[in-house]
């Protein structure tokens, strides 16, 4: 517990049932952010999903280093950041990642209102929220489409949480952010302009469940109840947008224009069965060995593993497609 106590210091557990059970029985499962992203989560507690499939889940905010550092000692079972579980297993890792929640990125590009395009970007100074997280991948990628050359023609800087990077547009640190809703809908009533959506022009596994390998191998029934109630969560944000604002708003706390403004901008995105697209691997994977100066191919089997959705499919009565 003292390894636990010392990795997680600043975390906040955004979910956390009150349970006479020990901490050790808990099922933790980590995210960046309760925003839209990983709303997932945050609907499998709320709905009550977790608890159908006898987990008692603790779903706990943390950045992007201490995730991976976390998965791979243990201290937690679980992530939903789909792509540094690939980077991850590609750097040998013990990690897979076990299914597909979002099949395209949130994030969109909000620059100041002078900026009308992306090509006028070049030379200026874009805000992330954590090095190697998905939102720098996704704002790579996005600005990459607009002929830029990520390495030479602009600089990046990590700010943290969404509304910092909008207080530094503000406050013109930056000139561009990467946001996710619904951070976008309220850089707009700030008067930012929205230049781009990621899944306007790409398409890949976003947000994923992953997992550390020992929990894999000695969990097997837990782990398919993780992804279980997780693909429940799913397919009732794409059938019940009402259920999803209402959560998103107690959970996120957000008012109701932002969260309905969120999920309007990205409920097609979200997958309705947990498979991982295989062109969409390919991207990520590609990026991944581009980013980490890797050669080498690996076999899938090292960086995903597809046993436990398929299981948790056979229980939903999910088809194969």
């Amino acid at each position: 517990m003292r390894k636990l106590c010392c990795l997680l210091i600043g975390f906040i557990a955004i979910c956390a049932p009150n349970s006479p059970l020990d901490a050790a029985d808990k099922v933790r499962i980590s995210v960046t952010n309760p925003n839209m992203s990983f709303l997932p989560s945050g609907v499998a507690f709320k709905k009550g999903f977790f608890k159908d499939e006898g987990l008692d889940v603790e779903i706990i905010r943390m950045n992007v280093p201490n995730i991976i550092t976390a998965l791979v000692t243990g201290d937690v079972g679980y992530t939903l950041l789909f792509g540094s579980v690939v980077r991850g297993a590609l750097r040998g890792m013990p990690m897979r990642a076990l299914a597909s929640l979002l099949d395209g990125s949130t994030h969109a590009l909000v620059a100041k209102p002078e900026y009308k395009s992306g090509k006028q970007l070049k030379g200026k100074i874009v805000g992330i929220g954590n090095f190697g997280g998905t939102d720098e991948v996704a704002g790579r990628m996005m600005l990459k489409s607009f002929g830029l050359d990520t390495e030479r023609d602009l600089k990046f800087i990590a700010l943290g949480p969404d509304r910092a990077r909008l207080a530094a547009l503000k406050e013109g640190l930056v000139d561009v952010a990467v946001i996710a809703p619904p951070g976008d809908a309220l850089g707009g009533q700030m008067g930012f302009n929205v230049l781009l959506r990621a899944y306007e022009v790409f398409s890949f596994p976003f947000i994923g469940i992953g997992a550390n390998l020992k929990t894999i191998k000695e969990k097997p029934d837990e782990v398919k109840k993780v992804v279980k109630a997780m693909v429940r969560a799913n397919r009732f944000i794409r059938d019940d947008k009402e259920g999803a604002v209402r959560i998103l708003m107690e959970w996120g706390k957000i008012e109701r224009d932002h969260a309905v403004a969120s999920y309007d901008s990205t409920w097609k995105v979200f997958s309705p069965d947990g498979n991982i697209p295989p062109e969409g691997l390919r991207m990520v994977l590609e990026q991944a060995k581009a980013e980490l100066k890797l050669t080498r191919d690996l076999p899938l089997s090292e960086i995903i593993d597809l046993a436990p959705l398929q299981a948790a499919q056979r229980e939903l009565g999910i088809k194969k497609p």
